[in-house]
């Protein structure tokens, strides 16, 4: 039995690629059921109305990843 949640989109990051469906890789900054917001990246259907398996990031985890991605 599937669990309810919730989410809202706080902030619209950034968009990396969108497929042929309108489906796009985006990386926002969302609340999960009311918790403080993450850093999120997975795929969305146009609308925000359904998504993808994805991965969050707390402030720390995001900053690591930045630090790592600008040393390449």
């Amino acid at each position: 039995m599937a669990e309810d949640f919730s989410y809202e989109i706080l902030e619209e990051i950034a968009v990396l690629s969108e497929n042929a469906k309108g489906w796009r890789k985006e990386l926002n900054l969302v609340s999960w059921n009311g918790r403080p917001a993450k850093f999120d990246l997975r795929d969305w259907a146009p609308n925000h109305e359904k998504m993808g398996k994805g991965t969050t990031l707390s402030n720390e985890e995001f900053a690591a990843l930045k630090t790592a991605l600008q040393k390449m």
